[in-house]
């Protein structure tokens, strides 16, 4: 009888720290209740045939294949070169099966949950020279999807895909995290419909904010972005062109915004209005000064606040993708429903899940 494999990873949802985590600072993130199914059975021949019918595509790869070249994006390749360094090498191949219920390009890591789950399967079905844990996962999708391919985006997403719940990662070079918490009252994922434009944006928002920190450091050698605050941040703005100025300001604001967000989930009793307040301000600076929305995805925001949410902001790298509202359980259909007037393609409860894991 053929070897199966099942393979769970969920798609995440960023509450606090969007545009953050490329520049080592802390976000707080969630795995949530769409997700990658991975199936796989052992098929007796030297490659791997992977189906993938939410997008009408199938592909088969040879086990001995190394990728001694990637093509951009091919995220499948990059993963089988970053495995095999952790003497993860297939010796069979197998039937894949790859099913999402995670809206493509809306902003919830449906790509990142994809790599996950394949780096999941291949070590769970060819081991590796260490234990697997989802930390572990968690380091090798990420070096699949950012490092292989220099890629601006950062480890969020691959570490809350991995870990779950809802976590608190401080993206810092000495990386660390903490579950701090399983779940929350009522989650709306509202759906723009608008594709959210993922590298372009990272890449242009990373630069931008990584060379306000240059110019500071120029001047300061020993600077250090975790350590200054809104109050404190005037301090630095001489040091700073006029064009960058406000990319080093929304990182600030941000990180002062996750810390508040912390400590809320660090108390017995969760807050959600004062956390949906943080979320609002949160999206207050990505869309005033980071300016990464469009006017559908305002009125969305609108709508779910003039319903009666907590609070509620975009969802992703901007420039389209989803929102997400925190909202009273018994208003969450007014919220969906007012949503979906106001420019939603769909709008949904979504709740807190575990991490990658197998069925």
């Amino acid at each position: 009888m053929n070897r199966t494999i099942t393979i769970v990873a969920p798609g995440r949802i960023c509450l606090f720290g969007d545009h953050q985590d490329y520049l080592g600072l802390p976000v707080i993130a969630c795995a949530i209740n769409r997700e990658v199914q991975l199936s796989s059975e052992e098929n007796r021949t030297q490659n791997f045939h992977i189906k993938m019918p939410d997008i009408r595509s199938e592909r088969t790869i040879p086990i001995t294949k190394t990728f001694e070249t990637l093509e951009k994006e091919d995220h499948f390749a990059s993963a089988l070169r970053v495995v095999r360094r952790y003497g993860c090498v297939p010796d069979r191949g197998f039937d894949v099966l790859l099913k999402s219920t995670i809206p493509i390009n809306a902003g919830v890591s449906s790509s990142s949950a994809i790599v996950v789950a394949w780096i999941h399967f291949l070590l769970k079905a060819f081991g590796a020279n260490r234990p697997i844990t989802n930390e572990f996962i968690a380091q090798l999708a990420y070096e699949a999807e950012v490092i292989e391919h220099n890629s601006p985006g950062g480890k969020m997403d691959q570490y809350t895909i991995s870990l779950g719940n809802i976590v608190f990662l401080n993206t810092s070079e000495d990386l660390s995290f903490k579950i701090i918490g399983t779940e929350l009252e009522s989650l709306i994922l509202g759906e723009s419909g608008v594709p959210k434009k993922t590298l372009g944006l990272l890449a242009d928002l990373r630069g931008k904010a990584q060379d306000a920190i240059a110019e500071v450091e120029q001047h300061l050698p020993d600077f250090c972005l975790e350590k200054v605050t809104p109050d404190t941040v005037d301090r630095y703005s001489s040091y700073i062109s006029e064009e960058l100025k406000p990319y080093f300001y929304a990182a600030i604001q941000n990180h002062s915004i996750t810390q508040k967000a912390l400590l809320e989930f660090g108390k017995e009793k969760l807050d959600h209005k004062a956390i949906g307040e943080l979320m609002s301000a949160h999206h207050k600076v990505l869309k005033d000064i980071l300016k990464i929305t469009v006017p559908v995805i305002d009125k969305m925001i609108n709508a779910a606040l003039e319903a009666g949410a907590y609070g509620a902001k975009i969802v992703g790298s901007g420039g389209g993708g989803s929102i997400v509202a925190l909202v009273p359980g018994d208003k969450k259909e007014a919220i969906i429903k007012a949503i979906r007037e106001n420019g939603a393609i769909d709008a949904y409860e979504v709740s807190v899940v575990q991490g990658t894991h197998i069925l």
